[in-house]
């Protein structure tokens, strides 16, 4: 009985451990105005939020370099293989800004 005690004991402190690794939602970066600094987030930061949230952060970051460059159309297909691109760019180089991880993917779409 002890023993099983100890081993569901264990389980619990496992189950635990691994909710600290839990999605971090954007609304932890909001400051008080209710505003995020987008060229300070880091790719650690959106590699953990949720998937949704990263895919409307990474489309957010797409529309901005469209607004930039005077582009006024919106490729679906092409967004959203740059969503992905980012989201997996960012996983792999989690020190780096997302600002910059954009330039650099952008910058290897114009090569190809």
């Amino acid at each position: 009985m002890k023993r099983i005690l100890a081993t569901i004991g264990m389980i619990a402190v496992l189950a635990i451990n691994s909710n600290v690794n839990a999605a971090t939602g954007l609304d932890a970066y909001v400051d008080k105005n209710g505003y995020i600094d987008v060229q300070a987030l880091t790719c650690a930061q959106l590699a953990d939020t949720y998937q949704e949230d990263a895919n409307a952060l990474a489309n957010w970051y797409s529309g901005w370099y469209n607004g930039l460059a005077k582009k006024h159309f919106y490729h679906l297909n092409r967004v959203k293989g740059t969503e992905h691109e980012v989201i997996v760019f960012c996983k792999e180089h989690r020190d780096m800004k997302i600002i910059k991880a954009m330039d650099v993917i952008f910058k290897e779409d114009k090569k190809k």
